[in-house]
């Protein structure tokens, strides 16, 4: 059995004109002679009747608190509304089809409400459906645990709902379905030269998800490269070929030209930006390293829940990055550790990513060079194994990304290559 898992955001189901586009690509994927497993998320985005925080929101009118069990069990139906209105829109159109919990999917997650953790999938009940011909949409963003409580997997879990499923299967491969014609070069409303990538490998497109770029989540990323199954992120409504994601010993020929496309061989593949960030600086009058600071700092926030980014600890100091809206809390905390604060907010971090440029000589001159041109400052650096992260001032973001993708040659990158079956 030829299974395709296919998964659709919340743009691609909003309305019924969606879901028919929606249902036109899983169309394409039964006449191909795959067997379709459709996960999808919750409907349209905040506002939209049935998107997740709608319906958190609407549930907050009358107390502000939600306990977390119950919260978990209101978060999980938006995307059950979303599985049965797809059910429905694939009916209509002749294709026979049946609606699944993430339970009733056989996901299994550790104990915990939010951000949980999938442990085992027993898939049982999706191949009973698929043998009957008919189509599985499952729920995304959800599971249950040992106790069979309802458990959210976190922001942008029905990616992860879709890349354990195709692990869980053996899935020729998983097709994440957006509102772009695949993973871009940059931020297209940020960068208008901004070019589609029609090749690269998991660990870039994890380097990019992690750096801010929101095409998908990394952990998703994770599973389909732990699993080797390969992933197309593309466009609903384009109908275009959008994104192949494979892992670096997989060239893709050209069906045109022959040619073979070697993801690795790029130094850079793309920019990830993430805005609204906010800049700590800690500074001690003693050696840090003598001192119990250090761990007070981290463990005062990692309590709070605030998570912290371009981390960097010396002798005298500790820097690092928040987001803005933990800034004013994040500041209270800190004044218990009687270290001087210098903060300020309005900046953004800017990521170079790209597998190739591991080892190779002359990768930071050029970023260098891209901020000369922007005339942008940077405050503080970070490096990978496979991105170079700059923060910015926010009010510079849009030239030092424009810098960025001419300095590297981004806009020139993508090639027509036409992908074939996987």
């Amino acid at each position: 059995m030829r299974i395709l898992v296919q998964k659709f955001g919340g743009t691609s189901v909003a309305t019924a004109e969606k879901r028919r586009q929606a249902v036109a690509r899983i169309r394409e994927a039964r006449e191909k002679g795959y067997h379709p497993v459709v996960v999808v998320s919750a409907m349209g985005r905040q506002g939209d009747p049935y998107a997740t925080d709608t319906l958190l929101a609407r549930a907050c009118e009358e107390r502000a608190e939600i306990d977390r069990r119950e919260k978990a069990l209101l978060l999980n139906c938006g995307e059950i509304i979303s599985a049965v209105f797809m059910v429905q829109s694939l009916a209509a159109a002749g294709l026979p089809a049946m609606a699944f919990t993430g339970g009733q999917s056989g996901i299994r997650t550790e104990p915990e409400y939010e951000n949980a953790r999938i442990l085992t999938i027993n898939p049982e009940r999706i191949i009973k459906c698929l043998e009957e011909e008919k189509i599985a949409v499952v729920a995304g963003f959800q599971g249950v645990d040992r106790d069979g409580e309802f458990t959210t997997l976190g922001r942008g879990g029905s990616d992860i709902t879709a890349a354990a499923l195709g692990v869980a299967l053996q899935a020729e491969a998983v097709e994440i379905f957006t509102d772009v014609d695949g993973v871009m070069t940059a931020d297209p409303r940020v960068v208008s030269q901004a070019r589609p990538v029609r090749v690269m490998t998991y660990n870039e497109l994890s380097e990019m998800a992690h750096q801010g770029a929101k095409v998908i989540h990394p952990r998703a990323v994770e599973i389909a490269g732990a699993g080797r199954i390969p992933l197309r992120i593309k466009s609903t409504f384009s109908g275009g070929e959008g994104t192949l994601i494979t892992g670096p010993a997989d060239p893709q020929v050209s069906a045109t030209s022959g040619a073979i496309a070697i993801s690795g061989d790029k130094i850079v593949t793309g920019l990830a930006h993430t805005g609204g960030m906010a800049r700590i600086e800690l500074v001690s009058g003693e050696d840090l390293n003598e001192s119990h600071l250090v761990l007070e700092v981290f463990r005062l926030l990692a309590e709070a829940g605030i998570s912290l980014d371009m981390i960097q600890v010396s002798p005298k100091t500790i820097s690092f990055i928040i987001k803005e809206p933990h800034y004013r809390q994040a500041l209270s905390l800190l004044a218990q550790t009687g270290l001087k604060i210098n903060a300020a907010t309005g900046f953004a971090k800017v990521a170079v990513t790209g597998a190739g440029m591991q080892g190779v000589p002359g990768v930071m001159a050029r970023v260098v060079q891209g901020l000369k041109k922007a005339r942008a400052p940077v405050f503080q650096t970070t490096d990978s194994h496979a991105s170079i992260a700059c923060l910015v001032k926010e009010e510079d973001l849009q030239r030092v990304l424009l810098a960025f993708h001419e300095e590297f040659g981004l806009s020139a990158m993508a090639d027509g290559q036409k992908n074939g079956d996987y």
